[in-house]
């Protein structure tokens, strides 16, 4: 695994644009990782930390063993923050909350249906 493909960082690139974010407002150090990954991950440097100095959010990834993939995800992830914070809540996590809690109270009807059949 080298990396994410060309579209998705071009379409990150884009993301960045329309936020107005520059790669010299993120500052980048990359740290050493922590959890599964074995020796690899406890010698090397493949964690990677963000910081947007503009609005000082912070991020820190180490998913993976390979470090320009944790940068992708970190940045990535940095970017729906600034979002998020630009646009206030976000949608999708507004969404997925009310799907979940109408599959719970279908869930329970079946259950209450189920249980005064018995």
């Amino acid at each position: 695994m080298t990396g994410p493909g060309k579209d998705k960082l071009l379409d990150l690139e884009k993301r960045m644009n329309a936020l107005c974010i520059k790669r010299e407002d993120i500052e980048e150090k990359f740290i050493k990782a922590s959890g599964r990954g074995g020796q690899k991950v406890n010698k090397s440097s493949s964690a990677v930390f963000l910081k947007h100095q503009k609005t000082n959010l912070t991020v820190k990834c180490g998913k993976s063993r390979s470090q320009s993939l944790n940068r992708f995800y970190a940045l990535r992830t940095l970017i729906e923050k600034i979002e998020e914070a630009v646009m206030g809540t976000d949608e999708k996590k507004l969404k997925k909350a009310e799907k979940i809690k109408k599959q719970k109270q279908r869930r329970k009807r079946k259950t209450q249906k189920k249980l005064k059949g018995q």
